[in-house]
């Protein structure tokens, strides 16, 4: 009896083990599994000390002619062939992933975990904060490549106006830039008789992007006369707004 008793026991606590070992889908919690976003240095500095790890840039074929990273890799998140394309590679392995200002790749981050992937670093505030902090960019040699958008030139002849312009800095992916864009075009109907709104997609306009040093959309600006008097990053409601610039 007693050992009848003792075996039980020991299969209770052996399946209970292996209960405890599983979860996340089979992953096993003795296994870290790291999805981090960094900072644009720490992500520097990580991916130097992991010269073979694997880099991703999850920008359209577009974006990444532009400028990307040296020794990256182009997968387009938005594609229908986003998710075959990321299982060719190591799960095991750390992957470093990033895009235009973090949207996109916090998004492919979170999908590659549910993946199986067990390392992945998500570059905070992406290729607009990389920019910003004077980061290398790798553009395969066409360093003479044409200049895409708007000209920083162009721009400030935009702004030069008796009336007040209101700049908005949006891209179509951006979620808080569309939440927003019916509020801006709201007052700009209101207010037409005083102001102009001028909207500038950031994926098309990356140079102007990156003269004016913008590191996160949406971005505001509100110009009078050529100067710059408010500015502001990030989802703002219409009465704060309003309030804010006294239009």
């Amino acid at each position: 009896m007693k050992n009848l008793i003792f075996t039980i026991i020991l299969l209770q606590l052996t399946l209970l083990g292996s209960c405890q070992q599983k979860k996340n889908g089979g992953v096993s919690t003795n296994q870290t599994v790291i999805n981090k976003s960094l900072s644009v240095n720490e992500y520097d500095q990580l991916l130097t000390k992991n010269p073979d790890a694997q880099l991703v840039d999850v920008r359209t074929a577009n974006e990444y002619a532009g400028g990307h990273l040296a020794n990256s890799k182009n997968i387009d998140f938005r594609s229908a062939t986003f998710e075959s394309e990321i299982s060719k590679l190591d799960k095991n392995k750390p992957v470093f992933i990033y895009c235009l200002s973090g949207g996109r790749s916090s998004s492919a981050a979170s999908q590659m975990k549910e993946m199986g992937f067990k390392e992945v670093y998500n570059m905070d505030g992406g290729i607009m904060k990389w920019n910003a902090a004077n980061k290398p960019l790798d553009d395969n040699g066409n360093s003479n490549k044409q200049a895409k958008g708007m000209s920083k030139a162009k721009f400030e002849k935009h702004v030069k106006s008796d009336n007040y312009v209101l700049v908005d800095f949006n891209a179509t992916w951006c979620a808080p830039c569309k939440k927003m864009m019916p509020i801006l075009e709201s007052i700009a109907e209101k207010r037409k008789n005083k102001m102009h709104l001028l909207k500038i997609d950031a994926d098309i306009n990356q140079d102007l992007i990156r003269e004016k040093n913008i590191a996160s959309i949406p971005y505001l600006e509100l110009y009078k006369n050529g100067e710059l008097i408010w500015q502001h990053t990030g989802y703002i409601e219409e009465k704060d707004l309003l309030a804010e610039t006294k239009l």
